[in-house]
């Protein structure tokens, strides 16, 4: 008896640790929301990092998809440019994730709040 309970507790602990496993793998940093734009109006994502580049989506002043900007919004800043300009100013690889449709391109980082991924 001791035997299967221990193999019972083992699986237990087992269970936990996968369970915990899948939390972390869906949520934490490197995410943003879309801010400073106004109700109705929306956020174009430019193809390359500039205002006269093509549009390739565009992404609504509330809610949306989900905008990844990286494994971490610190490392995502990093890749923001030029990165001698203040934040605020500068352009920033984005993803976006919508359904099934997937986008990537180029956003000012004014428009982006940080958040959590879902």
């Amino acid at each position: 008896m001791i035997k299967v309970g221990a193999y019972l507790s083992g699986l237990a602990g087992l269970a936990l640790l996968m369970g915990a496993g899948t939390a972390t793998a869906t949520t934490g940093s490197g995410c943003y929301q879309v801010v400073n734009v106004a109700y109705g109006d929306v956020l174009n994502v430019r193809a390359r990092p500039s205002a006269s580049a093509a549009i390739v989506t565009r992404l609504p002043a509330q809610g949306g998809p989900i905008i990844s900007g990286g494994s971490s919004t610190a490392n995502a800043a990093a890749r923001c440019i030029p990165a001698h300009r203040p934040l605020p100013s500068r352009w920033c690889p984005v993803s976006i994730y919508d359904g099934d449709a997937s986008y990537s391109g180029w956003v000012k980082r004014r428009f982006l709040t940080p958040s959590d991924c879902p």
